[in-house]
Order: C-alpha cells, then structure tokens, then sequence
C-alpha cells in the first residue's frame, strides 16, 4: 500500500510557513511500516487541487490531505472535493454537536462560520474530529481511499495516531520497517562517502545507506523493509560501526542535546553554559530535553563585553589584548561560569557570527569553545563560514559536542 501525502495552503507556497506537517506525518507513517511515495504541496485554487488530486491517485492508493478545511473563505477543499467526487455538502448534527461541546469546554461564542464546518460532503465517512472543530472526511473510491483533515499541526496529530493509522491497519497490510541511525562528526559528506565505499558496494540490494548532513554533523540511516532482514541488519549494524570507528559519535536518532543530557545523567555531572556568538542558543538547545533541569543550572549569555567583565568575571585586559575572540577569554568564561553557578562541567563560546565584525585576522565565522570538567579544559579554535545563521547553529552543536567527547573520556562511559 502506497500512501501519498498533499498538503494545501498558498502559505506555505509563498514561504510563509514552514510545513511540519508533511515531515511529520512521513516519519509517523513510516514508522508504522507504510511506504510514502510522494510529497505535494499546493495552493488554495480548485483547479490546482483537482489536477494534484489526479496525479496521486495515479502512484498511490490512500491520499493524505492537510489544510484547506476551515471555516474561511480561502478554505475551498471541503467544497472542491464534493465537485471530485461529484456529491453535496449536507448538514451533519453530530458534527455540530462535536463542534459545540469544544465550544462550551473553551468557553466560546459559536458563529455562523464555524457552524458552516458541520456542513459535510455526503458521500463520505465523517470522523469526529477530538482536538478541533472541522471534521476528517474519508473518501472511498475504486478501492482508493482520500482522507482529509485540518491542517493544525495538533489537530493533524491527534487525527492521525487516533484515527487514520488505526482504521488504515485494518484495510492494509504493513510491513516492517528497519532503521538504524549512526551520527557521525570530524569527517566531510565526501570523505565519509569514500571511506564507506566498500560498506555500500557489499550492501545487500535491498538494503540502503543515506546521507543526512547539518551543520558539522552526518547522520546515516541504514534502512531495509520486512522483519525477515532483522539478522542482517544487525550483521551490517556491526559492519557499519567497526567502518566508522573514531568518526562515530552515537547510535540512534537522538539530538546532540539529548546526548548530552545522558552522559551528564549517567556521570551524576552538572553544566553551565556561557555564550556570546550564540546568544543562548546553546542554552536553548540543551532546555529542549524534558528534565534537563537535573542536570543543567542556567546561562550567562555575555554578548556585550561590559558583560563577561562584569557577571563573569572576564579580565578586562585579556579583552583589551587578545580580543573577545581568543582562547584566554573563552577559557575565562568557561571557569567562571562554572564556578558562579556551582556546577561539574561548563560550555563557552565567543565568536565573529557575521556578517559584519570581521578582520583579516580573525575573519566572520571565527569561534573559540572551551569546553570546562572539574579542572580539566578543552580549548578549541573552528573556522566556519560566512552565514550568521550557520556559524550561530554549527558553533551550537561543536560546543555540545566538544561537551560530549569530554565526558566520554570519563570514568562512567554513556
């Protein structure tokens, strides 16, 4: 069974949104042992809907739709998918009942035009939608199947683990999915290519390697289909790894960050971070983990000098000569940070972001990290490149993972 996933909204055409949706529902699906054949994204005219609509049908046997269904005028796909499917919108009570017990929950006015969601195409199978207000249409057609539903990201969730991937069990036959992740830093997409060659020219025809690089990070991803490849995709689990050697990191999909909290949880270690360049990204990154709270104190994000002098301590003559971008100052930061916050182990970082700062000397994309355990420091120069945006994302993950090769030097491997 082939699934096909379309989302509507000029949008997300125009760059307006990003849409998570799709990503989501990929990873979800597949997951689940479904095959996602395509990926389409289009527009809030009828036309273009219909033309869409007719092309995945032609590759896939269930379509998943997001967006388009609400209560605006811009949402035209309740109305465009009656004239597909050559039917009428009628009114359904239970929908309007559905709509009107969210309504007293939340405390709502109800108005005309969310009483106009309770209109539903005829031929169709509604489903109640539990997180929101307009319903999930199922069409069955020829042995296809369409399903709609709103494009809220939340909505769309609940929809989908509550409702679709259930009723789609019952109609289609799965097959298992196999993955393993490797994330692997130190090392270029096209060094890691040639070092894997003789991994992937005896690869098993089935299996396959894919590539996945960010920002000073590749994440690999050896997959296969069917639960009868499970012995050899340990057996190339295990060729994959003794291939990588020094340049793997980890096992597994987890983030950096996630990473970190586990070494850190494992050792019984605290940390604190300083920055400058990042402006709390790295602070920020790290918070994402639930109960990162038992291992990580706070931040000081010192981006203006008057800032590392005055709340951490940064000697104002190691600025004046050797510049805020220089090891002596990074190493400053990480001590004292740490100290003032009591913790195990610190992060700090200063550097040129861009796209203006830079010199001949230390030009845009210049970052010192020193990464700080009891008393041992590991201090460290990187030379990104000229995208504010990248070097703010690529300095993030060096220092978490500067961070992370640090504590797996310890005595409590992770």
């Amino acid at each position: 069974m082939k699934i096909e996933i379309i989302t509507v909204g000029d949008e997300i055409l125009i760059g307006q949104i990003i849409d998570t949706n799709s990503a989501w529902m990929a990873a979800e699906l597949t997951r689940e042992g479904f095959e996602i054949v395509a990926i389409t994204t289009v527009g809030d005219q009828a036309q273009n809907i219909i033309r869409a609509l007719d092309t995945a049908f032609s590759r896939a046997d269930v379509l998943l739709m997001t967006g388009g269904i609400g209560p605006t005028k811009d949402d035209i796909t309740k109305k465009t998918l009656c004239n597909y499917f050559n039917t009428d919108l009628i009114f359904d009570e239970s929908v309007f009942q559905n709509i009107n017990r969210l309504f007293a929950h939340k405390n709502y006015k109800l108005n005309e035009l969310t009483k106009n969601q309770a209109f539903v195409p005829k031929d169709c199978t509604v489903i109640q939608n539990k997180a929101g207000t307009a319903p999930l249409l199922w069409f069955e057609q020829k042995g296809k199947i369409l399903v709609s539903m709103p494009g809220v990201p939340f909505e769309m969730k609940v929809a989908i683990t509550g409702e679709i991937i259930p009723r789609l069990r019952k109609q289609f036959l799965s097959i298992d999915y196999l993955k393993s992740s490797f994330l692997v830093s130190g090392i270029t997409e096209s060094a890691l290519a040639i070092l894997l060659e003789d991994f992937e020219a005896k690869l098993p025809g089935n299996f396959s390697l894919a590539y996945l690089p960010s920002y000073g990070l590749i994440r690999l991803r050896l997959s296969a289909w069917g639960k009868e490849n499970l012995p050899e995709m340990e057996f190339q689990e295990g060729r994959l790894r003794e291939t990588l050697h020094e340049v793997l990191v980890a096992d597994g999909d987890q983030p950096l960050e996630a990473l970190l909290g586990e070494a850190l949880r494992s050792n019984n270690l605290t940390v604190s971070t300083a920055e400058s360049c990042t402006g709390g990204s790295i602070a920020h990154r790290i918070t994402l983990v639930p109960g990162a709270s038992a291992y990580y104190k706070g931040s000081v994000v010192s981006y203006d000098n008057t800032v590392k002098t005055s709340m951490l301590d940064v000697d104002s003559k190691s600025i004046e000569t050797y510049g805020a971008v220089s090891w002596e100052v990074v190493e400053q930061m990480a001590q004292n940070v740490s100290e003032k916050l009591k913790t195990d182990c610190s992060i700090a970082v200063s550097g040129i972001a861009g796209p203006d700062g830079g010199t001949l000397e230390k030009p845009v994309g210049t970052v010192w990290i020193c990464t700080r355990m009891h008393n041992e420091t590991v201090t460290q120069k990187y030379q990104f490149g000229t995208s504010r945006e990248e070097n703010i994302n690529r300095t993030t993950n060096m220092a978490i993972l500067q961070m992370i090769k640090m504590l797996k030097k310890y005595k409590k491997p992770f």
